[in-house]
């Protein structure tokens, strides 16, 4: 993939008090850059969000807009929440890992995508923006979660 770029923060709470609310796709829009709106539009084989469900992302990023849908590929609260883009501009994998600190939690966002044609070229400023995205990101969900 022509794009690999992840962020990591310790948010001083537990990981399950974390994931809980990072994993919720209706939070999407809360805390992640750009994204709009998100809605579950297919729901896991056991029903609800799970693997095999899919949500619908609408988003704006370097100012156009982006809508696609991600597939959970790996569901496993509280620790791991695993995306593959199945309809989109662009091919996306997303990765939500949360790992006990002894401050906390050790919450890390992994983005890789973007191949062939024009992302090949734009990757440079791609990942930049798509770095500085993830990092406001995880500072946006620690000041959603303890109100700093």
């Amino acid at each position: 993939m022509t794009i690999d770029v992840s962020a990591e923060r310790v948010i001083p709470l537990p990981p399950e008090r974390v994931a809980e609310y990072a994993m919720d796709w209706r939070h999407d829009a809360e805390w992640t850059q750009g994204i709009r709106t998100a809605e579950l539009t297919r729901e896991a084989d056991e029903g609800g969000f799970g693997v095999n469900a899919e949500v619908t992302r609408t988003a704006y990023f370097l100012g156009r807009r982006i809508d696609y849908v991600l597939l959970v590929a790996a569901y496993e609260p509280p620790h791991l929440l695993d995306m593959i883009s199945v309809a989109g501009p662009m091919p996306m994998h997303v990765t939500y890992a949360f790992a006990p600190d002894a401050r906390g939690t050790l919450a890390r966002i992994r983005v890789r995508g973007g191949e062939g044609g024009f992302y090949r070229l734009a990757a440079p400023l791609l990942a930049r923006q798509v770095r500085s995205s993830l990092r406001k990101d995880l500072r946006d969900l620690e000041q959603r979660l303890t109100g700093r």
